[in-house]
């Protein structure tokens, strides 16, 4: 039987609460703490017994979401989980979106109101004396833009009111929310989001509608955190059960079929 140097033993163990130590401060720290009395509360609620059980959950999480049969699942539910999406910005655009009207003095007075038919065939737009308080029907709006007139979605720079001179392409906040709708010959309708979500709902539904890919930093989030959820409810039966990497292996053939019902 080896013996063990208890000098050893020993300076593992105050490697390992150090180690704790280190991190129980580094894990306090992230919440960023207004105040020491704050920090201290943290500190004591990340106890030991706690941390080790974070790292034991962060530990399993990587490794079974990393692991072949996890993988395939995710592959076999994204296209799922894409079309979930899909039908979100396209019920957005149904409800419409109140846009402003700026001009080269970036006075913003006029507003405008654009929304998708519920068929999902005709855009309807027009303009509106002052911001609405909810959605515009669509009998309001004087002008439509049938969705298979359309022949590209465009955006910053690329946009036409973006490339005309003035102020406005100078302006980079403006440009990161600017797209356009192309259509017909030389026609156009532009577009200025209220806010870089909207411009994320708007250019994955256009997208969407024309059968290209939503690729907004928006879509990319949602399916990361839909992805997640789906997985883990999944796995719920299988808590504590450890996944394996391969399928097992499939079992030789029987000596006889004596066991099989006849129907006759």
């Amino acid at each position: 039987m080896d013996k063990v140097n208890p000098r050893t033993s020993w300076s593992s163990f105050n490697l390992q609460v150090m180690q704790v130590v280190k991190e129980q401060v580094m894990r306090a720290l992230t919440t960023k703490p207004s105040s020491l009395d704050q920090f201290k509360s943290k500190l004591q609620n990340l106890s030991y017994t706690e941390i080790l059980k974070i790292r034991q959950s962060e530990r399993m999480n990587q490794e079974d979401f990393q692991s072949r049969p996890i993988l395939e699942l995710k592959e076999k539910i994204q296209p799922e989980i894409l079309e979930l999406i899909k039908q979100q910005r396209l019920n957005r655009l149904v409800e419409g979106t109140c846009f402003r009207k700026l001009n080269s003095r970036r006075r913003q007075d006029k507003f405008w109101y654009c929304r998708l038919s519920p068929n999902h065939k005709v855009l309807h737009y027009g303009d509106l004396e002052e911001s609405p308080q909810g959605e515009v029907p669509h009998d309001s709006l004087q002008d439509k833009l049938p969705v298979a007139d359309i022949k590209a979605v465009v955006t910053g720079k690329d946009c036409p009111h973006m490339k005309e001179k003035g102020a406005l392409k100078q302006n980079k906040e403006v440009l990161e929310l600017a797209f356009s709708i192309l259509y017909d010959s030389n026609c156009q309708l532009n577009f200025i989001a209220p806010d870089k979500h909207e411009y994320c709902i708007w250019t994955d539904g256009l997208n969407a509608l024309l059968g290209k890919d939503m690729l907004s930093d928006l879509t990319r989030n949602d399916l990361d955190t839909l992805l997640s959820m789906e997985i883990k409810l999944r796995l719920l039966d299988l808590e504590n059960i450890q996944i394996p990497d391969a399928p097992p292996p499939i079992p030789k053939e029987p000596s006889n079929y004596d066991f099989v019902y006849d129907c006759n």
